[in-house]
């Protein structure tokens, strides 16, 4: 997926305007902010929060180690261990195990990292068809490769009409309107490429190094039949995806489905161990596991190193009022949301995607929510931060913060602009009390809304009001 993330304001004012989204966006707040609510009922979540966090942290801290420690034990049970620097790598090195086995067709399941690596479009240059068989995932890839609106629900900005117009055009059959039908239907579209497929490439939600495994969450079969059916696995995940142990493992899980469902737990939890061994009845005859880093070592000592304990769950953006009203597609890359507006400028530059640290009202309610504990909106404040130091933000916007940051540091001068300003601004208001435009930085502010004019006192002057009648 090429970034894209510069065109984010262009991008969120047709989204603001589409209709259709809008609607199709009220999704997120009647299904997955109440279902998560309603699962973290039963469990204590901030203790398990504090203690996922710890253990996310564990793993971080030690890196390298509990990397090495995977690689022995996956290799000590049949799998293929590679690393690969740089998202290019890592679909080089799939590429590459394609070739090795002579792979004519691929089934995939769904994969934030095969999304880095534009995998499909590789494969595709290689003659090597890949077919997603979640089915979110296949309907944008039937959709002209239309990248996710969201990690874990990648078509939420889609109604069933728009998917069952998709379906009849596609499959050249009689449209269907009812959710069984649309589904019975794309698995009889699917099946035939699963029992065809001579490549399963899964993600990894992650990887245990004690044991050498692969853990898969998902909601659908198709993960099964990826990892299972065909004669080759790989799965391809981030190196910051390791938990040292199966008890780490057992943590994470509490809070996983919850925060990204509100399920207890998902309908499917794979742990994979080596590829299939001589009493085994199913599994790959090979198995290779591409750990790859894309950035992710750069933020290790960094401000921005508790990025690295996401388990991608999606809560954040769930809750996000911004993208709520946007939709994941205004980001421009494969992550949206408040976390997306930390990662993108992270892993490709801050200066490729200038507006992701300002798409955030900066309420908390994404650091209230995740599970991991990061504190997602003082992140995107740093982030902010580094790029008025880099002279990024336009001049008119440093030259107002330099002007607030003079008057913030001088509390005299300050006092005077307010009592000015506040003068200035109710007789702007009038008779109605309501002021229709603001000049300079305000005038974007009321393109949309009418701001209600100060009348009276300001706070300064009812303070010393107050503590003059006291004296």
């Amino acid at each position: 997926m090429q970034v894209q993330s510069m065109q984010f304001k262009a991008r969120a004012g047709q989204k603001l305007a589409d209709q259709r989204l809008q609607q199709n966006l009220t999704k997120l707040s009647t299904k997955f902010v109440s279902a998560r609510a309603a699962a973290m009922t039963a469990i204590d979540f901030p203790a398990t929060r504090a203690a996922l966090k710890e253990r996310r942290d564990r793993a971080l801290e030690n890196l390298d180690v509990w990397l090495e420690t995977f690689e022995r034990e996956a290799t000590r049970r049949g799998v293929t261990v590679l690393f690969a620097e740089t998202t290019q790598e890592a679909a080089r090195l799939v590429g590459d195990i394609a070739r090795r086995h002579d792979v004519k067709k691929v089934i995939k399941t769904k994969s934030m990292v095969t999304e880095e690596m534009r995998l499909n479009e590789v494969l595709g240059q290689m003659g090597v068809q890949s077919i997603e068989t979640d089915l979110g995932e296949y309907i944008l890839q039937i959709n002209d490769n239309e990248p996710p609106s969201h990690i874990i629900a990648p078509v939420v900005h889609k109604d069933k009409d728009e998917i069952a117009d998709l379906f009849a055009k596609t499959h050249n059959r009689p449209r269907l309107t009812e959710i069984t039908d649309m589904t019975r239907e794309a698995r009889e579209v699917l099946r035939p490429h699963f029992l065809s497929a001579d490549m399963g490439v899964t993600g990894g939600n992650f990887v245990v190094a004690e044991t050498g495994s692969v853990v898969l969450v998902t909601n659908e079969g198709n993960e099964g039949m990826c990892t299972v059916m065909p004669r080759v696995h790989v799965a391809v995940t981030g190196i910051e995806k390791v938990l040292p142990t199966l008890e780490d493992l057992a943590t994470a899980m509490r809070l996983l489905p919850r925060s990204a469902t509100g399920q207890a737990t998902s309908n499917y939890f794979s742990v994979l161990t080596g590829p299939r061994g001589e009493a085994d009845q199913d599994g790959p005859e090979h198995m290779y596991v591409v750990l790859v880093d894309g950035g992710r070592t750069g933020l290790i000592g960094g401000d921005f190193q508790e990025m690295l304990r996401c388990i991608r769950c999606g809560a954040c953006m769930n809750h996000c009022p911004v993208y709520q009203k946007v939709g994941g597609h205004a980001y421009g890359w494969v992550y949206p949301g408040p976390m997306g507006s930390v990662l993108t400028p992270s892993y490709v530059g801050i200066d490729k995607a200038l507006d992701l640290p300002q798409a955030a009202t900066l309420c908390g309610e994404c650091n209230s929510v995740c599970p991991v504990g990061i504190p997602l909106s003082d992140l995107l404040r740093k982030l902010r931060e580094k790029q008025v130091e880099r002279r990024l933000r336009p001049w008119k916007e440093r030259a107002g913060l330099a002007v607030w940051g003079f008057l913030a540091l001088h509390p005299d001068a300050y006092a005077l602009f307010t009592k000015v300003a506040v003068r200035v601004l109710e007789r702007m208001g009038g008779k109605t009390r309501s002021i229709a435009r603001l000049p300079l930085g305000g005038a974007g502010w009321t393109h949309t809304r009418e701001m209600p004019a100060p009348v009276g006192r300001t706070f300064r002057e009812l303070y010393a009001a107050q503590r003059s009648h006291i004296g």
